[in-house]
């Protein structure tokens, strides 16, 4: 629906829905690896061949980045909007918007080249054949290296990325609110910081504990199958919440969805702002109305200033009326 919407409205084309389309994609081709997992998972063992092993893995690992390295941009993307709304209008456009997608795609290809290089399957003890990566000896140091470098590049980075995003965003809000006056400051406080809470803290128990699992396995030698599949699943529903989060969350979206699933009658009478757009449009107008202030003084001062040289004054004025006329009496 997500995709869908962005395609068919014009009006939804816009740099952060290009923005979301691209995480739409990603989350989309993620899934697309849930068969294969779900089928290896039910049989224990991998009975799809080797150049099968190392496509799906490697599928699912460049959409995975993709996926959480989307949510970094949009991050960015609001800080661009709310923090530098005035400068904004450079960078939030949909042809950056596009170059900066396809980046994301090229990035998260190089971050996956050893995914890439060493997927592979592996006969087990039991005669069973595994899907996985397969280091090169000694494998278990090139495992907890490899396991440290996805967990910094598919975690702890975006992380604190993100965090810092928003917290930028509600200490600017928070001072231009408290400048401006408005009377909203508290209720769009109060919305910004529940969208924030809510993204950073599904993002964290979406992906932390796959991490967890993955570092106590290769560290500690503990590896327990059925905490590994719940860590996995978590990570596949943060791709499913994501359109809910980033679309559902958004009056635009929300009204969209609303027209293609034929429910006109719920649409609200009136199109509010979205909050964090409100406060971009809000800051810029302060800075247009200073401007037009500025303009209508100047205005008013050069129109005040022909007019003294232009208008008689009062006594000219009364003089002419006073002064007789050939026709009537002296």
């Amino acid at each position: 629906m997500v995709i869908f919407v962005i395609f068919r409205y014009t009006k939804m084309k816009t740099a952060t829905n290009l923005y979301l389309l691209n995480l739409a994609v990603a989350d989309e081709l993620l899934m697309l690896s849930v068969p294969f997992v779900v089928t290896a998972a039910l049989l224990r063992h991998w009975p799809f061949g080797a150049a099968l092993c190392r496509l799906v893995l490697s599928v699912d690992a460049i959409n995975m980045f993709t996926s959480i390295y989307c949510l970094t941009v949009l991050s960015v993307d609001r800080y661009i909007a709310v923090v530098h709304p005035l400068r904004a209008s450079r960078y939030r456009r949909p042809t950056v918007a596009k170059l900066v997608n396809m980046c994301v795609w090229m990035f998260s290809l190089l971050v996956i080249l050893p995914i890439i290089l060493f997927s592979s399957t592996a006969p087990n003890s039991d005669g069973s054949v595994a899907c996985n990566m397969q280091m090169p000896e000694p494998e278990r140091r090139w495992m907890a290296v490899f396991a440290v470098y996805a967990f910094l590049m598919g975690f702890l980075f975006p992380v604190l990325a993100i965090c810092l995003c928003y917290v930028l965003i509600l200490s600017q809000l928070r001072v231009v609110a408290l400048r401006a006056g408005w009377q909203q400051r508290r209720r769009s406080e109060r919305k910004i910081t529940v969208m924030v809470s809510v993204v950073v803290s599904v993002f964290v128990v979406c992906w932390m504990p796959f991490h967890v699992v993955q570092l106590v396995g290769v560290f500690l030698q503990r590896h327990d199958p059925t905490l590994s599949q719940l860590a996995v699943v978590l990570g596949y529903a943060n791709s499913c919440a994501n359109p809910l989060l980033y679309g559902f969350l958004s009056d635009n979206f929300r009204r969209s969805f609303q027209r293609i699933l034929c429910l006109r009658w719920m649409e609200a009478p009136e199109e509010p702002l979205d909050y964090l757009d409100y406060y971009s449009t809000a800051l810029k107008s302060r800075r247009l109305s200073v401007d037009q202030d500025q303009d209508q003084e100047q205005d008013l001062e050069h129109r005040s200033r022909t007019c003294s040289l232009q208008t008689p004054g009062p006594g000219l004025v009364q003089t002419l009326l006073t002064l007789p006329t050939s026709e009537g009496p002296e």
